[in-house]
């Protein structure tokens, strides 16, 4: 006997067979239980959803020699024919093969005549959205007061193309797309069935694959079993559509999270090897991307059934949330500009390297084996846009400076009250300003350690103080952050303790603000006190527009002498 392939063996006799589509399947069950039928139909959606599908049930359901209803009886002979498609009076119609309006007025003659067999006559035209004009303009009186005994059923993969009028005379239902999980369950289930040997992890790779399609599923769910010999394993099905084990993915952002490009440039040379499409590798890469970030902010979110759980932990403890983000934004964007590229591979390479030249600054990486990372100069940060250390960061991350807070020099002017007072409390804050200057944070975490002052401190004991406005930056886990970057960079068990408040002494941030502010007053008043500037107001009545001045890094210029 011929082969019958499973898309076509597999395909739903009745509605408890669909997978998916309950909100369509919901409103055609209550109309056929309750008798409120619609004389025309409109099934909307990408390929392979089930839109011929629910339209074949529905014929079923309405010609059915048990009478009408939601469950046909799939026994009787209208029920066995239709499943066949060879039943009389269910007219099927290709509209992309008969746009010419002669075929829809040939087509349309036999309306009037009762079915030959069954309760209705069912019209189902696919791809309607293919007819023309007059094809359409031929189509619409008959849809709107057509006989008693017919129902039109309408498919179509693009409803925008059909006329307004075509679509307010039908009940319109819009099929999803499938998800992952939902095409996974089902292949499983066939394959089970079927008595295939297979594993999970092909599964999810083909559900991927089908893109929200069962039939593209169950199509290349054939090719699978064929190109593994009646078997369906992860090994052969990667080898099918070309990706690549997780592994190497898994390697690839391990060397990001260190920092390590010669390690990155190895991964590239060993997957040239196996010549993969590059583009498929970063889609990979983003996928994981995705799972760790919902391990990392919402593992809730996160299904089991997604594999090496313990592998995936392990990596999203090594990354930042906002790390996870920014590799996912310039993956995505990677992957979109590699037609851009000379080759896939160099394009490819540009985005793991992109990845690492914008990673925040002060994160340490293997590639820096200093605890405290050096800076970049301050003006090459502000061309490139990258986030780096504030600008009193400089001395303290300098490679011959001891990152050891209370060895190095002060790194930015101390605050009048520091200066006059000279107390214990502003002392120890001097030595936070310089530690924070240090810790190898980036992002919100760093935010947070330099919107607090300390308070006081005892041996590693830091009690900080946070500004009110700046609280909702106050979080365990940044906490344990801070922890971890102090003990990196000076040793010991540091413990922090924030409280939520007001205080006299400066926080990091505030000393930054002020300097800048002081910086921009003496701008404003060198502009104001010029004395070609003030000729010019005097002269032609010029003046200063408020916020025009900007004030630039001040620096003090040294002349050797001659």
């Amino acid at each position: 006997m011929t082969y019958q392939v499973l898309a076509r063996r597999w395909r739903p006799r009745n509605f408890e067979e669909m997978v998916g589509q309950d909100h369509v399947l919901r409103a055609l069950i209550n109309a056929l239980d309750n008798d409120r039928l619609h004389h025309a139909f409109l099934f909307s959606g990408t390929r392979g959803v089930g839109k011929t599908t629910v339209a074949r049930i529905l014929a079923k359901s309405l010609n059915c020699e048990q009478g009408v209803s939601s469950k046909p009886c799939g026994e009787c002979p209208t029920c066995r024919e239709i499943d066949a498609g060879r039943y009389v009076d269910l007219i099927e119609v290709d509209a992309a093969s008969r746009t010419r309006v002669d075929e829809t007025r040939e087509l349309l003659d036999n309306v009037q005549y009762a079915p030959t067999r069954g309760r209705y006559k069912v019209y189902l035209i696919d791809e309607v959205h293919m007819f023309s004009n007059h094809s359409f303009n031929a189509l619409l009186k008959t849809l709107e007061e057509p006989p008693p005994h017919v129902k039109f059923l309408l498919a179509t993969t693009d409803p925008q193309k059909l006329p307004v009028t075509i679509l307010s005379r039908c009940l319109q239902f819009s099929l999803r797309r499938l998800l992952p999980d939902q095409i996974e369950g089902q292949l499983a289930r066939i394959l089970e069935a079927e008595g295939v040997a297979h594993d999970a992890a092909a599964l999810q790779l083909l559900a991927r694959a089908a893109d929200g399609s069962m039939r593209d599923g169950l199509s290349l769910l054939d090719q699978a079993i064929a190109f593994g010999g009646g078997e369906v394993r992860e090994a052969e099905v990667r080898s099918m559509l070309g990706t690549i084990e997780q592994g190497h993915v898994h390697h690839l952002l391990g060397a990001l999270a260190d920092g390590d490009a010669a390690g990155l440039m190895a991964q590239v040379a060993e997957l040239a090897l196996a010549a993969p499409d590059f583009s498929n590798v970063l889609a990979e890469m983003i996928t994981t991307l995705h799972h760790l970030a919902l391990i990392k902010q919402v593992p809730e979110a996160w299904h089991a059934a997604m594999g090496e759980r313990e592998t995936l932990a392990a990596l999203a403890d090594r990354l930042a949330a906002e790390d996870i983000q920014l590799y996912y934004q310039i993956a995505l964007n990677g992957r979109r500009d590699m037609a851009l590229a000379p080759d896939q591979r160099s394009g490819f390479e540009m985005t793991l390297l992109r990845m690492l030249a914008f990673r925040p600054a002060g994160v340490p990486t293997a590639a820096t084996p200093s605890s405290a990372p050096s800076p970049a100069p301050r003006a090459g940060a502000e061309k490139t846009g990258t986030r780096s250390a504030p600008p009193a960061a400089e001395a303290a991350t300098s490679p011959a400076s001891d990152p050891v807070p209370g060895i190095a020099e002060p790194l930015a002017p101390a605050s009048p009250a520091t200066a006059a007072g000279g107390t214990k409390d502003s002392e120890d804050n001097e030595q936070w300003h310089q530690l924070v200057a240090s810790l190898p944070l980036g992002g919100v975490v760093r935010q947070l350690a330099m919107h607090c002052a300390l308070e006081s401190r005892a041996d590693n004991d830091y009690r900080l103080v946070l500004e009110k406005v700046h609280a909702p930056l106050d979080t365990d886990e940044r906490r344990r952050r801070i922890e971890a970057a102090i003990a990196t960079l000076c040793g010991g068990t540091p413990r922090v303790s924030i409280r939520v408040g007001e205080t006299s002494l400066e926080s990091p941030a505030a000393r930054q603000r002020r300097l800048e502010n002081e910086r921009q007053a003496r701008a404003e008043a060198a502009i104001s006190g010029d004395a070609n500037v003030q000729a010019l107001m005097q002269e032609f009545g010029a003046e200063i527009r408020p916020g025009s001045v900007q004030a630039v890094e001040e620096t003090t210029e040294q002349n050797e002498p001659l």
